[in-house]
C-alpha cells in the first residue's frame, strides 16, 4: 500500500513547529527520522493529513553535561550517540545500546526522541531511560515542562507527551564515577527488535549493592520497571543466589503478547536470563 496524500512542511524554528501543529491540531504527525511514522502511514495504520519534518531544526540536535546532567537533543541520531565520546566516558550504557539497535543505515537516521516518543514497546530507549531514571523536556504552545521518564510510558503508542507538544531534550543524572552497566538484548537475527531485553544500572558500596535500576524491553505494553526485583538485591552482596532471585521477580514483571518471536512463556523466560546476564556484567563493571 501507499500513504495517504498529505501535506509536506519543513519549519525552519521550533516556534515555527508548534505553530504547525497548533495549526492543523490532530491531522498533523511530526517526522523524526521516519523509521516507525513511514511504515506505519504505508500500512494506512497512520493516515496524517500534514507531515512536519523535524530535520532543519538544529537546535534539537546534541549532546553536552551541564548541572550534573547529560542533555541531549531530541533528534540527535543513534549513529551521533555511538560515536559521542561524551557519553564513552561518562554514560557508555547509552552507546552499547545504540549498537544493537536495528542496522547502520536505521541508525543514521533513526533519532532518540523519535524513539521514546512512539512509544513502541519494542523499542530500546524506553527501558533505558527508566534505568538511566531520564526526564524529557516538553514543549507546547503553553510553554515547557519536565516530566520524568519512569512514568511517562501509559501504553502501546501511548505517552503522556500531548497533542501540541514537541519532545526537544532528554535529561540524565550523570552516573555516579564506578556505575556498573548493561543492556542485555535477545533478538532472532541482526535488525531486528528484541525478544526481551534488560537494561541495568548497578553501584556497590562495602560489598552490597547501594543502588540498583532494572528496566524491560518487549514484554509488556511498556517498558517496564522490575522494582520487586530492585527492592530485593538493594543493600545485599550481589551472589548468585541474588541474582536467581532478581531474574525470577523480573518475570514476575512480565507480561508479553504471544508473536513470531515467541509465546508467552518463552518470553517470559528470556526476559529472567536477560536480567541474570545484565547484572552479572553490571556487577564485574561496577566499581567494588
Amino acid at each position: 500500500m501507499i500513504p495517504r496524500p498529505f501535506e509536506y512542511h519543513v519549519p525552519r524554528s521550533l516556534p515555527e513547529a508548534i505553530a504547525l501543529l497548533g495549526e492543523h491540531g490532530d491531522a498533523a504527525k511530526l517526522l523524526a527520522g521516519g523509521h516507525s511514522l513511514l511504515p506505519m502511514m504505508k500500512l494506512r495504520f497512520a493516515e496524517p493529513g500534514h507531515l512536519i519534518d523535524l530535520g532543519k531544526l538544529t537546535e534539537l540536535k546534541g549532546i553536552r553535561e551541564t548541572d550534573g546532567e547529560i542533555r541531549i537533543g531530541a533528534m540527535t541520531t543513534e549513529n551521533e550517540l555511538i560515536w559521542s565520546e561524551l557519553l564513552q566516558s561518562r554514560c557508555p550504557l547509552l552507546v552499547e545500546a545504540a549498537r544493537q539497535i536495528s542496522d547502520p543505515q536505521v541508525r543514521y537516521r533513526g533519532t532518540l526522541g523519535g524513539d521514546i516518543s512512539h512509544g513502541d514497546p519494542g523499542n530500546d530507549h524506553p527501558a533505558l531511560m527508566l534505568a538511566l531514571d531520564a526526564s524529557f523536556v516538553l514543549l507546547g504552545a503553553q510553554g515547557e515542562r519536565v516530566v520524568p521518564a519512569d512514568g511517562f510510558f501509559l501504553g502501546t503508542y501511548l505517552t503522556l507527551l500531548e497533542a501540541g507538544e514537541i519532545m526537544t531534550e532528554i535529561r540524565i543524572p550523570t552516573p555516579a564515577a564506578g556505575t556498573g552497566y548493561c543492556y542485555a538484548k535477545l533478538k532472532r537475527k541482526t535488525g531486528d527488535f528484541a525478544t526481551a531485553a534488560a537494561a541495568v544500572t548497578l553501584r556497590m558500596s562495602g560489598g552490597a549493592v547501594s543502588a540498583v535500576r532494572i528496566a524491560l524491553t518487549n514484554v509488556a505494553q511498556t517498558a517496564v520497571r522490575a522494582t520487586d526485583a530492585e527492592q530485593a538485591l538493594l543493600g545485599k552482596p550481589l551472589d548468585e543466589a541474588a541474582i536467581d532471585e532478581a531474574a525470577r521477580l523480573a518475570m514476575g514483571a512480565c507480561d508479553p503478547v504471544e508473536d513470531l518471536r515467541g509465546d508467552v512463556e518463552y518470553k517470559t523466560a528470556m526476559a529472567g536470563e536477560m536480567t541474570r546476564r545484565a547484572l552479572a556484567t553490571a556487577y564485574a563493571r561496577a566499581a567494588h
